[in-house]
């Protein structure tokens, strides 16, 4: 088993203890010395939280020999910039803005309003009209990232 398999498996059994239930991982990036690792969580990811999913990990791989002497392991959130690529990331979004491509090329604008099962509802504001709301579907998203918004 490689590397990011034995990432994947561990974090899934960390993620089966309460402590850590709100948790998940997003995406596993490695070489032979270097992993990212990218978790988030209902609420978000704290840094604390990071640091401790960092040592468990470390531990891990160490005891059950899964990587050499010399390896760099990095545990982050995603980030503010990153695309959204699951369903559970769009939670806690709810009010934000959403910028999406779907699959079929089109783009769309808009507030998250809420989610509905696998359905987003998304309220696209104009100026020149009145608002819309759009249901899109996840399967439909090729991309979507929040817009930051410092007002």
């Amino acid at each position: 088993m490689d590397v990011d398999k034995h990432i994947r498996t561990y974090l899934d059994e960390l993620f089966q203890d309460s402590k850590y239930s709100e948790n998940f991982l997003v995406e596993v990036r490695g070489t032979d010395s270097k992993y990212e690792v990218f978790v988030d969580g209902d609420s978000g990811v704290t840094i604390d939280r990071c640091r401790e999913i960092s040592r468990y990990l470390e531990n891990k791989l160490e005891e059950n020999a899964v990587v050499g002497e010399k390896y760099t392991l990095e545990i982050s959130s995603p980030g503010a910039t990153r695309p959204l690529t699951m369903l559970r990331q769009y939670g806690k979004h709810v009010g934000r803005s959403l910028k999406i491509t779907l699959k079929n090329g089109a783009k769309l604008k808009g507030e998250l309003a809420e989610i509905n099962g696998e359905v987003l509802h998304i309220i696209e504001k104009s100026k020149k009209r009145e608002s819309v709301t759009h249901e899109v579907p996840f399967a439909d998203i090729k991309e979507s990232v929040v817009q930051i918004s410092f007002k």
